[in-house]
This record gives structure tokens, sequence and C-alpha cells, in this order.
């Protein structure tokens, strides 16, 4: 009942879904080139905030949505810190040291920020 109410609440989100996925479904029959596809399809759903969207869609399953959101959403927090790191090797290398310091600052406030905020969200409700 929930999931219903949910829907009915955010036909946006719902009709986005459905046009990147005919979108994709076209792209794919017409045999574009598998990275364009994928590149092209995350920069809409990007844009649209649609992943988002979908995660709170998925939230709503009883006990197993959330664990799900939480299960991708961790990995997402390491990708960002591996590019941090990639990018510090290679700016490294090209002799930008003093500017790898603050950049690495950067980086890892705005990581401790997302844990504190996700960690206050979960603390203080926001109903």
């Amino acid at each position: 009942m929930k999931l219903i109410k949910k829907l009915q609440s955010h036909p946006k989100t719902i009709i986005t879904l459905i046009i990147i996925m005919a979108m994709t479904y076209w792209m794919l029959r017409f045999n574009w080139d598998i990275r364009l596809i994928t590149l092209i399809t995350l920069f809409v759903t990007y844009t649209t905030n649609l992943i988002a969207g979908i995660a709170s869609l998925i939230s709503l399953i009883p006990i197993i949505g959330p664990l799900i959101v939480k299960i991708f959403s961790i990995p997402l927090l390491w990708f960002i810190n591996s590019l941090g790191y990639i990018s510090s090797i290679y700016a490294i290398k090209r002799g930008y040291g003093k500017e790898i310091i603050l950049y690495r600052i950067v980086i890892i406030m705005f990581i401790v920020g997302i844990v504190l905020g996700y960690i206050l969200g979960h603390l203080i409700p926001v109903r």
C-alpha cells in the first residue's frame, strides 16, 4: 500500500524511468557503442536526479530495500576516494605536490561530511 502511494505521488520519476529505459532499448537496437550508451544514460539519469528517485523506491521494499540502498551507496564513497588517490598520483608525477595536499584535504572533508550527514540523518529524524 505504501509503495502504491509513493508511485502515485512521484509520477515524474516513473515517467522519466520509462523514457530512459525506452531510449536505452532503442540505442541497443540500433547497435550503438555500449560505452556511448552508458555515458548518455548516466548523464541523463544524473541530470534528472533519477538515481535518487530509484533509491527511494527501492528503499520502500520492506526489510531488504534499505539494505540494498546501503550496499550500493557505500561503494560510491570508496569510488570517490579511489578517484582522489589516482588523480593524486598523476598530479604528483606532474609536479603539483602542494596542490595535492589541499586537494586531498578537500576530498577527505567531503567524505567525512557525507558520513556525518548519514549518521546525523539516522540519529535526528526529519519527521
